[in-house]
């Protein structure tokens, strides 16, 4: 496989690099000493930084005042947020946005996309459902109401959506539903809203997340997405986007790591030199490796829809097995080889630690998708 990046996907790199460049892993509190969230919100001046470099409007069309590169440059950039621990819902704001201009209608798209390119809009996506476990989709209830003269109006929310990321500081939460006739659609709710109410909840990395309560939320007909598809293209680039997430961080532990032993004494050698720490740094290199070519195969069906023998969901499914157990491999690993220095709340790897079990929670067991696999795998006979 040829994963060569187009002269603008590097740029979009180069341009992520040096906007991350800056960022400290420790500039908030710790997560194991703060009881509440680390923060308030986002990262507001890391936002602007990439507002002012054209990364928030890097996969919006040109019509809308955007870059229009695909997921594959998206991921690029979710990489290196990743390897800082950037706190921005770079993900879930820029997958919104692709998902409106390919599936919306285009008054909306005019309407939110030139905002959301200068980081004046942001977005936030609800896809835990109810519990985490089941279907995100089914968890809330859409249904159109009459606009008085027997034509159909607006739609009217009803259910709970768990576990969505920095949702006090988003301008609209994209809230997947399902109609009466079992339809996905995708409506994107104003955070301030009659109806609608946000309970505070705590991330496993210490950001702060909501559940987002919809009690009868009465929303115009534009800002519904009916198009067919539409919230499971996204959910795809969502998961697919979390796995490079992932892939980064796991970049950022294994340099982190490698570092650390080529400089750590003991019997007046460095560690690094040691067999045993060698072959665990080599499996895990190998876990990134894969990681990144399952990711990229994943990029790219979502990119271009190039067919394939399974549906795209297949290829996301296989980029989730390997990120979420190569990310838990390399972070233990890490922990192991540094010792007690894993531990130590003054060094920043405990906080990579917990990201990494933030994300290996969102993208769900390899065990689960494994199971999808094998059912998509039954349905689409190989050969």
């Amino acid at each position: 496989m040829d994963f060569t990046f187009t002269e603008e996907q590097q740029a979009a790199v180069e341009a992520a690099k040096a906007v991350f460049s800056g960022v400290a892993p420790d500039a908030v509190p710790s997560p194991a000493l703060t009881q509440g969230t680390v923060a308030e919100e986002f990262d507001r001046p890391l936002w602007a930084k990439l507002a002012e470099s054209d990364l928030l409007s890097l996969v919006i069309d040109p019509q809308y005042g955007g870059a229009g590169l695909d997921p594959i440059a998206l991921c690029l950039v979710l990489r290196e947020s990743a390897k800082v621990l950037g706190r921005v819902p770079l993900l879930e704001s820029s997958a919104v946005a692709m998902a409106v201009q390919r599936y919306g209608d285009a008054e909306l798209a005019h309407q939110l996309l030139p905002a959301a390119g200068r980081g004046e809009l942001v977005f936030t996506v609800g896809a835990n459902g109810r519990t985490g476990h089941d279907p995100a989709e089914l968890a809330v209830t859409a249904r159109r109401e009459s606009d008085g003269s027997g034509g159909s109006g607006g739609w009217v929310l009803d259910g709970v959506q768990t576990g969505v990321p920095w949702a006090q500081s988003a301008d609209r939460i994209a809230v997947p539903a399902h109609t009466g006739e079992g339809r996905a659609v995708l409506a994107l709710v104003p955070r301030v809203h009659d109806g609608i109410t946000l309970a505070e909840q705590i991330s496993t990395s210490g950001e702060r997340y909501a559940e987002v309560r919809l009690d009868s939320v009465r929303i115009e007909a534009l800002a519904v997405i009916t198009a067919e598809g539409v919230w499971e293209w996204l959910r795809d680039l969502l998961a697919t986007g979390t796995c490079a997430l992932a892939l980064g961080l796991g970049e950022g532990v294994l340099a982190m790591t490698s570092a650390y032993a080529g400089k750590r004494e003991q019997f007046g050698f460095p560690i690094a030199t040691f067999q045993a720490v060698a072959v665990q740094a080599a499996d895990r290199y190998i876990d990134l490796r894969a990681m990144e070519a399952t990711l990229w195969q994943a990029a790219w069906r979502i990119s271009t829809g190039a067919s394939g023998t399974l549906p795209v969901t297949g290829d996301v499914a296989v980029a989730k097995i390997w990120a979420s157990e190569g990310v838990r491999r390399v972070v233990q690993t890490a922990q192991h080889l540094h010792g007690g220095f894993g531990a130590d709340t003054d060094y920043p790897l405990h906080r990579y630690h917990a990201w990494a079990k933030q994300l290996e929670l969102s993208l769900g067991p390899a065990a689960a998708h494994e199971e999808a696999l094998g059912d998509l795998l039954a349905a689409h006979p190989l050969g």
